[in-house]
C-alpha cells in the first residue's frame, strides 16, 4: 500500500504542475502512476457505477454521448473525454477524481477504453457494463484482423461486465459468450438495398460450422443480418431494434421489451444512428426510464470534431472526420457524402500524421476502402491534400472517378483556395483522426471564402 500512495501523490503533484504550467497532463499521470506501482489501476478506488466503451469506431461519439447524457441530469461524472483511451490516460482519469486518500469521489464513471488495451486494463478494473459499439478492419499495422481484436477482448473482459452489443455485427456480438448481455440492431429501412457491396466483408462463413454464411440483408461491409442454412447459426435478435425513422421529425422508434419509444434522431448518417441507438440500449438496462432518456436526447449532438455542419451564406459545410488507416470508417463517409443530394464539392485530408513523421506509411489501405462511392456525378470536385494526395488520386482514378475532377496539392495551405465554391450545393471536407487541427484551419479559410464570394 505504501507503493501505491507513493504513486498517487506523486501522480497528483504532476497534474498539478502540469496545470500550473498551462498543460492538461492527461497521460503523464498516469503512466507515472503505473511505473511507480504497477497493479496501480485495481488499487484505486472506482466509481460506485463504472461504463467501459470500446470498438473500432464510434468509441469516441459514444462515450461522449454519455457523458453529455448524464451532465444533462446533473450528475458529476469520472471519464477519460479529454484524454487517453489506453491504460495509462484511464488511470489519469481515475486519479483526477479521486481524493488523497485514493477514494473516488464520483458515483457514475464512463471510460472509453482502447480494444487492444483490454490485456492492460480489465484485469485490473471490471466495468460493470461493456459497450461495445463494433469490430471492423482497421489499421494493419496495429489490429490485423478484427477476429484477432474479439479474441483478446473474449480473453480479458471481467465476467462480471454486462455487455451491450451490437446485434447486426457478428464479430463483437460474439464475444465473451459467457458473460451477460443485450443487443442492439436496427431494421432494414425504407429504400435500403438487399445488399450493399463493398472491397471488405470479414465475416463469410459460419462461426460454428465454417460453411458459407447466407446474408439476408447486409447494410454494409459484414453489417447485416445472416443465417447458416447448414448448423441453423443465426445473428442474435436485438433487445433494442430501431424499427423506423421518420427523418421529416428526426425521430427514430425503437422497440424494447414489448413497448415502442421514440428518441431524437441525433444524426442522419448510419454509423451515428446505430451509435445513438447503443447509448439507448445502455441506458435502459442501467434502468432509467425511456421519457428521461428521450428527454436528454433532446438537446444531443454528435461531438464537434467528429461531425460538424454548419450553413454559410445559404450554402452548407460539413467536416467529417474519416480515420486514416482505416477503411470502413473511411468507407462510410465516402457512402455518407455521396447519398446526399444536391452537388457536392469534397476536400480529403487523409494522410496520417504519425506516419508521415516516420516517413513510412502504409497506403494498402486505401484499396480496402471504397473510393468507388466518391465516383458519383453529382461530385462535381475532389481535393486530394498531404504528402500522400497522389496516392489518393491514383486510387480515385482507379475507382473511375474523372480526372478532371481532381486536384491534388501537399501544402495544406493551398487545399482552400482549390475548392471551386461556386459549382457545388454542398462542400464536405473529410479529415483523418489527429488531423483535426489541420482541418479546422481549413474549413476556416473555406468559411471565409463561401463569406466574401457567395
Amino acid at each position: 500500500m505504501i507503493r501505491f500512495y507513493i504513486a498517487l501523490w506523486a501522480a497528483k503533484f504532476s497534474q498539478f504542475l502540469l496545470r500550473l504550467l498551462g498543460r492538461k497532463g492527461t497521460y503523464f499521470a498516469g503512466k507515472l502512476a503505473i511505473k511507480l506501482c504497477p497493479d496501480f489501476i485495481a488499487r484505486i478506488g472506482r466509481p460506485k457505477t463504472l461504463i467501459g466503451v470500446t470498438g473500432t469506431n464510434g468509441k469516441t461519439t459514444v462515450s461522449n454521448m454519455l457523458n453529455d447524457v448524464f451532465a444533462s441530469w446533473g450528475i458529476e461524472l469520472m471519464n477519460n473525454r479529454y484524454g487517453s483511451n489506453v491504460n495509462a490516460g484511464v488511470a489519469s482519469a481515475l486519479i483526477e477524481s479521486a481524493g488523497f486518500n485514493g477514494k473516488c469521489k464520483k458515483d457514475i464513471g464512463v471510460l472509453e477504453i482502447d480494444e487492444r488495451s483490454a490485456r492492460l486494463i480489465y484485469p485490473y478494473l471490471k466495468p460493470d457494463y461493456l459497450l461495445i459499439t463494433n469490430l471492423f478492419r482497421d489499421s494493419m499495422r496495429r489490429n490485423a484482423h478484427p477476429q484477432y481484436i474479439a479474441d483478446i477482448l473474449t480473453k480479458y473482459i471481467p465476467k462480471e461486465s454486462k455487455l451491450i452489443l451490437n446485434a447486426d455485427d457478428l464479430i463483437s456480438s460474439s464475444v465473451a459468450p459467457a458473460n451477460d448481455r443485450c443487443y442492439f440492431g436496427i431494421s432494414r429501412l425504407p429504400n435500403e438495398p438487399e445488399a450493399r457491396e463493398n472491397i471488405v466483408r470479414d465475416v463469410r462463413i459460419c462461426p460454428v460450422c465454417s460453411q458459407r454464411l447466407v446474408y439476408d440483408f447486409r447494410r454494409y461491409n459484414h453489417i447485416g443480418k445472416a443465417h447458416c442454412p447448414a448448423c441453423g447459426f443465426t445473428s442474435p435478435s436485438p433487445n433494442y431494434l430501431l424499427e423506423s425513422i421518420d427523418f421529416d421529425r428526426a425521430l427514430m422508434s425503437v422497440k424494447e421489451s414489448g413497448e415502442t419509444n421514440s428518441y431524437k434522431l441525433v444524426a442522419s448518417a448510419v454509423y451515428n444512428i446505430y451509435n445513438a441507438l447503443s447509448v439507448v440500449a445502455l441506458l435502459r438496462e442501467m434502468g432509467y426510464p425511456a421519457d428521461k432518456i428521450a428527454s436528454a436526447f433532446d438537446s444531443l449532438k454528435v461531438v464537434q470534431s467528429r461531425f460538424w455542419e454548419e450553413e454559410i451564406s445559404g450554402k452548407p459545410l460539413t467536416v467529417i472526420m474519416a480515420k486514416g488507416l482505416n477503411a470502413v470508417a473511411c468507407t462510410r463517409s465516402f457512402d455518407y457524402v455521396s447519398s446526399e443530394p444536391g452537388t457536392k464539392s469534397v476536400v480529403l485530408m487523409l494522410d496520417d500524421v504519425f506516419d508521415e513523421k516516420e516517413s513510412s506509411e502504409n497506403i494498402a489501405w486505401l484499396y480496402d476502402a471504397d473510393f468507388e462511392f466518391l465516383n458519383d456525378p453529382n461530385i462535381t470536385q475532389i481535393v486530394t491534400v498531404g504528402a500522400r494526395s497522389l496516392d489518393s488520386k491514383v486510387r480515385l482514378l482507379i475507382a473511375g472517378v474523372d480526372e478532371s475532377k481532381i486536384v491534388a496539392v501537399t501544402n495544406e495551405k493551398e487545399a482552400a483556395d482549390k475548392v471551386d465554391i461556386a459549382a457545388a450545393d454542398k462542400i464536405f471536407l473529410l479529415y483523418e483522426l489527429y488531423r483535426y487541427d489541420s482541418a479546422v484551419a481549413v474549413r476556416n479559410q473555406i468559411a471565409q471564402r463561401m463569406k466574401e464570394e457567395l
